[in-house]
């Protein structure tokens, strides 16, 4: 994410309530989907099986009582408790664990998702690339797609109101030591099997809302 950006989508915290977005209460697991972390094979890719004894339990998949104003298929983003939810009917959400950008890097706001994409190629933005040159070579056609690819095995694109990208993205790690931490460049990161279920359920457009909340 480049600084522009992220100013950018800071403004956008200005215009949002969202304290009415947080839970209401206490959350109560109801399904937890640890043994959904083995070997996947998609893509032509075979994404290795997470260590996910080594992941706190409530960085795992799981259906959480979740009450909100929000409607189902919203997407809010808690950066200080490292969990993303996706709003199901009944005051149920599916969490995520995430990993957050490093300090700096954080951001709040509202947007939704424009378009998403599986094995997206890389672009890092100028401002990253000048801050480790050993990026230069993706300057012009990026990274390709791959296990070692930043974006991993899905993309979400998160696009303003006004429908102008904001230049975050959802979207998977190989890195999943990085999940319940603040160390990437200010994206959202999930493990590459949580995306892959993430992005089964998002229908892109206006509706596809995205809610960022510290």
């Amino acid at each position: 994410m480049d600084r522009r950006g992220a100013l950018a989508f800071l403004g956008l915290a200005g215009l949002t309530a969202l304290a009415g977005c947080t839970t209401s209460g206490p959350q109560f697991t109801e399904q937890v989907f640890t043994s959904e972390y083995g070997a996947v094979k998609d893509g032509g890719y075979t994404i290795p099986a997470v260590p996910i004894d080594r992941v706190p339990t409530q960085f795992h998949r799981q259906v959480v009582t979740y009450r909100t104003k929000e409607k189902p298929g919203t997407i809010i983003v808690d950066t200080r408790s490292r969990h993303l939810y996706y709003v199901m009917p009944g005051n149920k959400a599916m969490r995520y664990g995430i990993g957050v950008g490093r300090a700096g890097f954080a951001w709040e706001g509202e947007a939704y998702v424009s378009w998403k994409q599986p094995w997206p190629r890389w672009h890092p933005p100028k401002e990253m690339i000048a801050r480790d040159p050993r990026l230069k070579k993706y300057a012009d056609g990026g990274q390709a797609p791959g296990l070692g690819n930043p974006l991993g095995a899905r993309a979400l694109y998160l696009f303003d109101n006004n429908g102008k990208d904001t230049l975050y993205r959802l979207h998977g790690t190989p890195e999943w030591k990085s999940i319940g931490t603040a160390a990437s460049s200010g994206c959202i990161r999930l493990m590459n099997q949580d995306i892959i279920d993430l992005y089964s359920r998002v229908k892109p457009g206006k509706s596809a809302k995205v809610v960022v909340i510290q």
